[in-house]
């Protein structure tokens, strides 16, 4: 799987992004040609190499001609997207991060994402920085994102259309909700709007026992040196190779003692369709001797969030325990053997060098069925045939 790393040295910026995809690979001429079917007049992408802390990296600028002449709302954002000859995948990205920031906006200023105006996010730079981002993750080939924890500057102020803003802005802080995030000592706003919104709508979470080839490496620079850290986002594109000894997962849990449990079944079949690894009920008895069930669910963190919907969705409760666990896993394959009663499909598990069959029960019921057999006789027979 082709995936994007985002390395947050010292935060993200739109403009950061745009210049760590340029120097990753992406070609300026193209970028170019592909925001020209925004059909949008009035600016000038100019990107140049510069030197931060001796790293060589790319710095993108957007030079606007033409003052945006009104405050746009997220409908007006996502007519430009929609009425361009964009790809359906480089609007769904764009959108997603608009939305975002609209969420974000909306919910600082005690708004709606109708009524929310966008201001320096609204204007013609960005714009060009969120579409661009989307655009630079198509032509890489881009399949995920991941990031690192982000980093968010601290102790200073940023003027904005609003006035002076606490850094980081209340909009920075709302969007990275939930996403890991470093607070650092520097009192310059690393991490922007932009930044996080690109951040929390493209990134399926950070990288932890993963490990992945590296195809090319980007740096995109801010604007500003900062003290003691170079002013660099860096980009890796690589192919993720998977673990199949060791990942990490989400243990999601949850006590419910006031519905019915006659829809638990039903609640553990949706969980199990959206993509958990696994969905399991156990009886506890809570305070004052109620009875009830105690929901488990494991999940990749990239999945969370849908889960998450789904237990609120169907069930009474009005809260989670989220864990992040490390799961320690047998190498495994599956494969066809040949047997007394037929082809039959295993699951082929190394146990200290050693290989064992297990057959999987759909099959087992299959074979039942097909030789006219008791279940538990064709369980004997394969367990015999399947361990010489």
């Amino acid at each position: 799987m082709r995936i994007a790393y985002f390395d947050t040295i010292a935060g993200i910026s739109g403009d950061m992004t745009l210049g760590a995809f340029i120097s990753a690979g992406v070609s300026l001429d193209q970028l170019i040609t592909e925001l020209g079917k925004l059909r949008l007049s009035g600016f000038e992408v100019a990107a140049k190499h510069i030197q931060r802390n001796g790293i060589t990296a790319v710095k993108v600028d957007v030079v606007i001609s033409e003052a945006p002449k009104y405050h746009r709302h997220l409908a007006d954002i996502n007519a430009i997207i929609e009425q361009s000859d964009l790809s359906t995948a480089v609007k769904d990205r764009a959108r997603r991060i608009f939305y975002e920031i609209a969420v974000a906006e909306a919910k600082v200023h005690n708004s709606t994402i109708e009524k929310v105006h966008f201001h320096e996010v609204g204007a013609i730079d960005s714009l060009v920085d969120i579409v661009g981002t989307s655009i630079c993750v198509e032509l890489l080939g881009i399949e995920r994102v991941f990031s690192s924890p982000v980093k968010v500057g601290n102790g200073g102020t940023v003027t904005t259309q609003h006035g002076v803003m606490p850094i980081p802005t209340p909009a920075t802080s709302e969007i990275l909700k939930g996403y890991p995030v470093v607070l650092t000592d520097i009192p310059f706003e690393l991490t922007t709007p932009t930044g996080a919104a690109i951040i929390k709508a493209l990134s399926h979470g950070t990288l932890t026992f993963e490990q992945f080839t590296v195809s090319s490496i980007g740096y995109g620079a801010g604007t500003r040196e900062l003290p003691g850290i170079p002013n660099l986002l860096r980009v890796v594109v690589g192919e993720l190779e998977p673990r199949l000894d060791r990942d990490e997962v989400v243990v999601i849990e949850t006590n419910i003692d006031d519905m019915n449990p006659e829809i638990l079944p039903y609640v553990i079949e949706k969980l199990i369709e959206a993509g958990a690894n696994d969905a399991f009920l156990a009886p506890i008895l809570m305070k004052k001797g109620r009875p009830a069930h105690l929901l488990s669910v494991l999940v990749e963190r990239s999945q969370m969030e849908v889960i998450l919907s789904i237990i609120f969705r169907e069930t009474s409760t009005l809260g989670v325990r989220i864990q992040h666990v490390e799961r320690r896993k047998l190498t495994r394959t599956q494969k066809a053997v040949h047997s007394s009663l037929g082809t039959v499909t295993v699951k082929a598990v190394t146990v200290d060098g050693k290989e064992k069959l297990i057959p999987e029960f759909e099959e087992c019921k299959r074979l039942a069925v097909e030789n006219n057999l008791p279940l538990r006789e064709v369980y004997s027979i394969l367990d015999r045939e399947l361990s010489h």
